[in-house]
């Protein structure tokens, strides 16, 4: 088996040049597990034939791991249904069926070729064939176009995919504009690609990117997230991000990064807000960052380019993590991400900016802890870290300042003290018991008692809590 070799994309924008380097074999065979060889038996025995197809191949070819299987084949639905006992109708009508035999689950789909895509992205209709070689011709790029037999392991490849395996290139099929006419998402998933691999997207492949970027509007906002998280956090987020800049993409999809291209910052920064952004994604994807660090990592400064200020020697940015935090919202809403994706990674970019400085006392501390939250900590943390790699280009480990205030932050949870609402000794039913607040008036009470308590953690008994919830409710003239 041959494995593909890669190091980490570094270069000069805007070309990408690096090709991996490939081992190619005189005889290239798939190795057939046995639960697969048992499936495809049970098609020979009937006069079929079982192949598996696309990303599982290419990644067997590059010493990749891939147990996302999909088999196609040249028995009809009806057919495949008659060979097993068990099986589940998953897309019958665009000839799907899922084999559960054998304790596994086999997704397996009929040759097929499809008609006109009006929509840019489903066919509008789909005609079975029993040709493989028409299936293959249906797929977007060369490397997804490959093809094991699973009776013999031969491997087909009749678009030069593997070629390309071996140049580090992702081409389209045929005529690209063609592919990225029939599915817009296809625009994306190139820079993907990319991404994944750490290749280049072919000049004529890009070329077509770039005429049909416009395509991508038509394309539903959670499936265009989808595959900008998958690239984000892929092995060379810079290669796909990059292919994506070079295309006129990413002025469609994050208008707002490719704002950053070009705003110098000046002082301790020797890079463009852009260059400094996909750096600090580096730093991330090297050290196996959690996604929201990662998009977080490329969209904390994106507010820099509205507040930009010319200041003595440099350039100022005041205030830009919260504009940034603004725009990464509004990102996060137009892709449709979830409500946790949205909390999480606007909430870094907004804190990413603190500042801390051996005089704060333990209550600034237990502040900082309240406001960022315990969840978001060590994440705030990883952030901060990606942020400085960038900007200096050669981080320690730790610095003696992070590491007394990461100790400080470590001794105040391991005293417990009380940093949210649920950790007062009292709640809002005890306070309508007293008859000390209702409404709006018990929810402000609480908070009031809170920032004390975090002040003073002695301050959090029962009886001491009740008393200045009376006081609080007297001086707002309850």
């Amino acid at each position: 088996m041959c494995f593909l070799k890669q190091n980490g994309f570094s270069g000069e924008r805007p070309v990408l040049t690096k090709a991996p380097l490939f081992c190619y074999p005189q005889c290239m065979r798939y190795t057939v597990p046995d639960a697969l060889r048992a499936v495809a038996e049970i098609f020979h025995r009937n006069g079929h034939s079982l192949y598996l197809v696309g990303g599982a191949v290419r990644d067997y070819v590059l010493g990749i791991p891939n147990h996302d299987y999909d088999f196609t084949t040249d028995a009809t639905p009806a057919e495949v249904k008659a060979m097993f006992r068990r099986t589940i109708d998953t897309g019958i009508k665009h000839g799907t069926v899922t084999v559960l035999h054998g304790g596994g689950s086999y997704e397996i789909t009929t040759f097929r070729t499809e008609g006109e895509y009006h929509d840019g992205r489903h066919p509008d209709s789909v005609c079975f064939v029993r040709s493989l070689e028409e299936d293959l011709k249906r797929r977007d790029f060369t490397i997804n176009a490959l093809a094991a037999d699973l009776g013999s392991g031969e491997i087909i490849d009749n678009h030069d995919g593997l070629s390309d395996l071996k140049a580090g290139i992702i081409r389209a099929i045929g005529c690209p504009a063609e592919r990225f006419e029939e599915d817009g998402l296809r625009l994306i998933r190139a820079c993907r690609f990319a991404a994944k691999l750490d290749f280049r997207v072919e000049d004529g492949t890009r070329d077509a990117i770039r005429e049909m970027c416009g395509n991508i509007a038509h394309v539903s906002a959670e499936r265009i997230r989808e595959e900008l998280f998958r690239l984000i956090d892929a092995r060379a987020p810079r290669r796909g991000l990059e292919e994506m800049r070079m295309s006129g993409l990413l002025e469609k999809v994050l208008p707002e990064l490719a704002a950053t291209v070009g705003i110098e910052q000046g002082g301790f920064h020797r890079e463009d807000v852009y260059e400094h952004s996909l750096l600090a994604l580096e730093y991330a994807t090297r050290n196996e960052f959690p996604i929201e660090v990662k998009v977080a990592a490329f969209l904390h400064d994106i507010g820099k380019v509205s507040t930009r200020r010319q200041g003595e020697g440099r350039y100022t940015f005041h205030g830009h993590e919260v504009v940034s935090e603004k725009l990464v919202l509004e990102i996060l809403d137009r892709l449709k991400a979830s409500n946790n994706e949205k909390y999480a990674i606007s909430h870094l970019v907004r804190e990413h900016m603190f500042s801390y400085t051996p005089d704060w006392t333990d209550g600034a501390v237990r502040r900082f802890i309240n406001r960022v939250g315990t969840d978001y900590l060590e994440r705030l943390f990883m952030l901060r870290d990606a942020d400085r790699a960038a900007t200096t280009g050669d981080l320690p480990d730790t610095s003696a300042l992070d590491a007394e205030f990461r100790e400080r932050i470590r001794a105040i949870l391991d005293s417990k003290p009380a940093l949210t609402l649920k950790d007062l000794d009292i709640n809002g039913n005890d306070l309508m018991r007293e008859n000390i607040a209702t409404g709006v008036m018990l929810g402000d009470t609480l908070k009031h008692l809170l920032s004390l308590v975090i002040e003073d953690p002695e301050l959090n008994t029962r009886d001491t809590l009740i008393s200045l919830a009376r006081r609080y409710a007297q001086d707002r003239g309850r």
